[in-house]
């Protein structure tokens, strides 16, 4: 759980999309870990009678191994929308060779309520199917995952969560709603997990795992006579749902807390907005956001999706301009740190971000990404002048210093 590499894996694995009035982007990179252990899910359009106008996307991060995560990536929507109509649970092979039983759906959308219910039982289903899993069941896999998504309808946002990743909805400019985490030291999850005859010691089940809340982790989910929400760990997701706002809704962010780690709700908001003002490639915009959290010394897995809805920032000219002035700013700048090297040779590239973090005169920087939303930029200048090195990760491992 805690390896890390000797340098970041900065490879991305990118998404897009546009329908049902809404478009998505996603990023994910592997970073300091030895492992990717996040995956992620996105539906536009549900394959299901009279939710053609329904879409679905969720982050799921892994620990202790990626099988949990990439499994739920696959087959919570199902679980999901099988409870949600009343039908029976899926049923199959481990290897996914699942079909719904019961009675056929309903061709017409569910109410609020029996969705929020279907969410519910999804989870709790899925989690109970993949304990049979051979692996799982027998101790060889212990791996577990978050999971944070929103189901959309055309009237309302349905808001879930199960762990620590987070999904946050920007209205009218500002943060308007974020889940809730669940860590072991929040009172309710402490109680339950007590109850359960477990303990939290340094903020952790048993002073081993981050969350009280999660997919898997059978470990957890062993007490004789508790139901499977009154566990250690417990699969039982919170639904929120919210009335859509079609002329203040801007966009929902569902990250893992690699993402969340370095940044504050706010800070991100703020962020993706200044970037959707400069950008509409809503790839490039989560690819921005997954740098600026590595630079900024998030040493987890990073996933992001972002799906903007119609009242989404819109690419400003002024915002534009501005950010090219910064950008050539900065190019001046560290041209000029180069061409007059000190008594100690050239600075490396650390120095440079330091001696650019006290620069008085500098343009106003990208809203809650500061300079290490700057950093590649900063890197392509410093690599043209300087022959390339291989980087030996020196400065992207210590606190971040700007």
């Amino acid at each position: 759980m805690g390896a890390f590499l000797d340098k970041p894996k900065t490879e991305k694995h990118n998404s897009h999309g546009e329908g049902n009035g809404l478009r998505y982007g996603l990023s994910s990179m592997q970073g300091w870990r030895v492992e990717m252990e996040d995956a992620h899910t996105a539906v536009l359009g549900l394959q299901t009678p009279g939710m053609s106008d329904w879409s679905f996307f969720a982050v799921y991060d892994g620990h202790a191994g990626s099988k949990v995560a990439n499994y739920c990536s696959k087959h919570l929507l199902e679980h999901i929308i099988t409870g949600s109509l009343g039908a029976g649970g899926p049923a199959g092979s481990e290897a996914g060779s699942e079909s719904s039983v019961g009675d056929p759906p309903a061709p017409y959308p569910p109410a609020v309520e029996a969705v929020k219910a279907g969410i519910r039982a999804g989870f709790l289903r899925i989690d109970e199917h993949m304990r049979s899993f051979t692996d799982l069941r027998n101790g060889m896999d212990r791996s577990g995952s978050t999971a944070v998504g929103i189901l959309l309808s055309p009237d309302h946002f349905f808001f879930i969560n199960c762990g620590d990743s987070r999904a946050v909805l920007y209205r009218n400019s500002q943060v308007c709603f974020s889940t809730l985490d669940h860590k072991p030291c929040n009172p309710r999850e402490r109680e339950r997990i007590q109850n359960a005859g477990g303990s939290v010691m340094i903020q952790r089940v048993n002073g081993s795992l981050a969350v009280s809340r999660a997919l898997g982790d059978y470990d957890y989910k062993c007490v004789d006579g508790k139901g499977p929400t009154e566990q250690l760990v417990s699969p039982e997701p919170e639904v929120f749902v919210m009335v859509r706002a079609p002329e203040q809704d801007q966009f929902v962010i569902l990250a893992c807390d690699g993402i969340w780690d370095v940044m504050s709700n706010e800070d991100l908001c703020e962020f993706v907005k200044s970037r959707l003002e400069v950008c509409d490639d809503l790839e490039k915009v989560c690819n921005e956001v997954v740098d600026t959290c590595l630079h900024k010394g998030s040493r987890d897995n990073m996933s992001i999706v972002l799906v903007c809805l119609p009242n989404a920032p819109k690419v400003l000219e002024e915002a534009v301009k501005k950010d090219a002035e910064l950008n050539k700013y900065l190019e001046t700048r560290v041209e000029e740190m180069l061409s007059r090297p000190g008594d100690e040779g050239l600075p490396d590239i650390v120095t440079v971000m330091r001696n650019l973090s006290a620069d008085g005169g500098m343009p106003p920087l990208p809203p809650g990404g500061g300079l290490a939303s700057k950093r590649s930029v900063i890197e392509a200048v410093y690599n043209r002048l300087i022959p390339y090195k291989e980087e030996d990760g020196s400065g992207a491992d210590m606190e971040c210093p700007w």
